[in-house]
C-alpha cells in the first residue's frame, strides 16, 4: 500500500514510515473499514430494503416502485465507486473480492427474481441471467490456479444494460417506454449469453495453456 494517503488508511492520520511504508497498525486498520468496503456493505444492506419497497403494497404502488428504484439505482452506483476507489487507492481487501460479487449478484438477483414473481418478467429471463452469474462464478474457480481473466468490453456493456433494463422493469413504466424496456432487456439477454459464451472460451484456452506450461516444467 505504498503510496495510499494516510486519510485512505482507517483515516488516522498517520504518516509513512521511512521508505514510504506504512507500519503494520495503520495497514491493519484500513484492511476492512475503508471506504471501498463501506459502500459494499451499503450495498448489502439495500437488498432487503430493497425487496421490501419493491414488494410493498402488493408490488403494484407507484410510489414503492419509485422509492424501490432508488434504493436499486443507489446500489448500482456504489458498485462503479466502490471497485474505482478500491483499484485506485489500493485497498483491495480479501473482505472486498468476497463481498463485492456477492452484493452485486444478491441486488441484481433479488431484482429479477421479485420481478419474475409479479409476473412482469418471464422466468425464462431471470433463469438465463442468474444462470450464467452462478456458472462464470463456478468457472473462476475452475480456472483460478492458472490465472484471472479480466473484465471485457463486453462483460461491462452486459453489466450497463442489466443494470438499466431491470431498473426500467423496476419503475414499472407503461405505454411506448413499456415497449423500450423490452427491448433493452432483450439486448441485456443477448449480451449475457455472448459474453458467457466468451467467458467459456477464454476459461477453456486459459486452463489448456496452464497444464501446458505445467507439463513442460515437470
Amino acid at each position: 500500500m505504498t503510496g495510499v494517503p494516510a486519510s485512505a488508511a482507517g483515516g488516522t492520520g498517520r504518516k509513512p514510515a521511512p521508505g514510504g511504508k506504512l507500519g503494520a497498525a495503520a495497514v491493519n486498520q484500513a484492511s476492512l473499514w475503508n471506504i471501498a468496503n463501506i459502500l459494499t456493505m451499503v450495498r448489502l444492506l439495500l437488498v432487503p430494503g430493497f425487496v421490501a419497497l419493491l414488494l410493498a403494497d402488493g408490488g403494484y404502488d407507484p410510489a414503492w416502485r419509485a422509492l424501490a428504484w432508488a434504493a436499486f439505482a443507489i446500489a448500482m452506483i456504489t458498485d462503479i465507486f466502490d471497485g474505482h476507489l478500491a483499484r485506485t487507492y489500493n485497498l483491495v481487501t480479501d473482505f472486498g473480492k468476497i463481498a463485492d460479487p456477492i452484493a452485486d449478484k444478491a441486488i441484481m438477483g433479488a431484482a429479477l427474481i421479485c420481478l419474475s414473481a409479479l409476473g412482469e418478467l418471464p422466468w425464462w429471463v431471470t433463469g438465463v441471467i442468474l444462470g450464467r452469474e452462478l456458472g462464470i462464478t463456478l468457472l473462476r474457480f475452475w480456472v483460478i490456479r492458472y490465472g484471472v481473466i479480466p473484465a471485457s468490453r463486453g462483460g461491462k456493456l452486459k453489466t450497463l444494460s442489466q443494470g438499466v433494463a431491470v431498473g426500467m422493469y423496476v419503475l414499472a413504466l407503461t405505454g411506448p417506454l413499456a415497449t423500450l424496456r423490452f427491448w433493452v432487456m432483450a439486448v441485456a439477454v443477448v449480451l449475457t449469453v455472448a459474453t458467457g459464451l466468451d467467458y467459456v472460451r477464454q476459461a477453456v484456452v486459459l486452463r489448456r495453456r496452464g497444464q501446458a506450461a505445467e507439463e513442460s516444467a515437470a
